[in-house]
């Protein structure tokens, strides 16, 4: 029988070596460096659909390293005409059947900004701040696991790594991080983190360090509204379509919505209107689009039949259809997900963050949507957000906070170790 004295010791033992490990890794990012790189890494124009250049840095910076990167081909045909690279590399651990992470960031930004007073790709660092489009959304978390990948490349893992940088997560679909999914790549995973800025979008207000469990899912209605055209002068012998569409975009903004724990409650926002335009005459048909986040339960029939209960009572005398954004595929869509607190992963990350900055983590919910979605609710992986904060995401004046950048380089670094080691 073992000694219970000799077993606390073991455990003992296995906590300072992991605690060692740790701090073996994350000495091995450097401040300078991991600036420098996201620096390099927003002065690259690359709004979604136009990533070649920068999915060409982040192959070339990692072949440097001789971390073996490989293009990942995305093509979308039918509604994009997308063709383009994600960049994915992988660190095999010593053991096949520990588990294996995912790491991902996208690549791409908002298309860039007119209202930017400097010029939004000049990577300034000021106080603290690094100023560019797309720095704190998400090239910062780029630059965080790029840095961290590579830390870990001399690690002694059981389980294994893989380092995903995407294209399109600005743009409608995702379609990089869909991919991921259709080629199987996530099926090689067993949880996933992605280094997205939580905090600025979380449900709460919370400060990094900090760890997201967890996001709402998002539908947008493609609702067509025909009524019948009619003289301007008198429109008593019409239906108008556009009218009424405004009546049932107000009624949207009234509509009753679930709510989670955890997530909090859904949203509906009306978004366009789009038809009409004839000089003088009745609109006879006319668009509506409106957008909706969603907490679990909030399925696509549940969303669904709210719009089509609306719309039966409001009793317009146009003729309405209710649908959704025309996408790739019919699961081509943001779930919502929550990630258990007791996952393995997010004990994992709390000893990273409590090894790098001697804190506990706060926990959050993020209040959109995004690759983790994916991950999260389609791919059913545990999934945690953690990512350097920073203000003005998408639009003039966006900037991180470098500090944070190399905070969570150093948190997934360590996270990684704790998880894999």
């Amino acid at each position: 029988m073992t000694d219970p004295s000799s077993r606390e010791t073991a455990d003992s033992d296995a906590t300072d070596g992991e605690e060692d490990a740790i701090r073996t890794v994350t000495e091995r990012i450097d401040h300078e460096e991991t600036i420098d790189l996201l620096r390099e890494l927003v002065r690259i124009r690359s709004p979604y659909f136009e990533e070649d250049a920068i999915s060409e840095f982040v192959f070339d910076w990692l072949d440097a390293r001789n971390l073996d990167p490989e293009r990942h081909p995305v093509s979308e045909p039918a509604l994009t005409g997308f063709e383009g690279n994600n960049v994915l590399a992988r660190l095999d651990g010593s053991d096949p059947d520990a588990p294996t992470l995912l790491l991902n960031a996208h690549m791409d930004t908002v298309k860039i900004v007119e209202a930017w007073e400097e010029d939004p790709l000049s990577g300034r660092v000021e106080d603290g701040k690094l100023y560019g489009q797309g720095a704190c959304d998400m090239k910062g978390g780029l630059a965080g696991i790029m840095t961290a990948f590579d830390a870990l490349a001399d690690a002694d893992l059981a389980g294994s790594v893989i380092f995903t940088a995407v294209v399109d997560e600005e743009g409608p679909y995702g379609l990089g991080a869909n991919q991921l999914l259709r080629d199987g790549i996530t099926d090689e995973c067993d949880a996933a983190v992605v280094t997205e800025p939580g905090p600025i979008l979380a449900q709460e207000d919370i400060e990094n360090p900090a760890l997201l469990l967890g996001a709402r899912g998002r539908f947008l209605y493609d609702i067509s509204v025909a009524g019948k055209a009619a003289h301007g002068s008198q429109p008593d012998k019409g239906v108008n379509s556009v009218a009424d569409a405004g009546r049932l975009a107000a009624a949207f903004e009234d509509l009753a919505v679930g709510s989670h724990e955890q997530l909090g409650d859904g949203s509906v926002c009306p978004l366009q209107i789009e038809g009409g335009g004839e000089t003088l005459s009745v609109p006879e048909a006319c668009r509506l689009l409106v957008d909706r986040h969603v907490v679990v339960g909030e399925t696509e029939d549940v969303v669904r039949a709210d719009a089509e209960r609306l719309v039966e009572d409001l009793d317009l005398g146009s003729d309405v259809e209710i649908d959704f954004r025309e996408a790739p595929a019919p699961d081509v869509r943001y779930g919502p997900y929550v990630t258990d607190p007791d996952e393995p992963l997010v004990g994992a990350l709390t000893s990273g963050v409590e090894a790098v900055t001697g804190e506990e983590p706060a926990i959050g919910y993020f209040s959109s949507v995004g690759d983790f979605n994916y991950f999260g609710h389609r791919a059913d992986l545990p999934t945690v957000i953690v990512g350097p904060d920073g203000e003005n995401i998408h639009g003039a004046g966006e900037f991180v906070y470098t500090d944070e950048v190399v905070e969570v380089a150093r948190i997934v670094a360590g996270g990684c170790v704790s998880l894999l080691g």
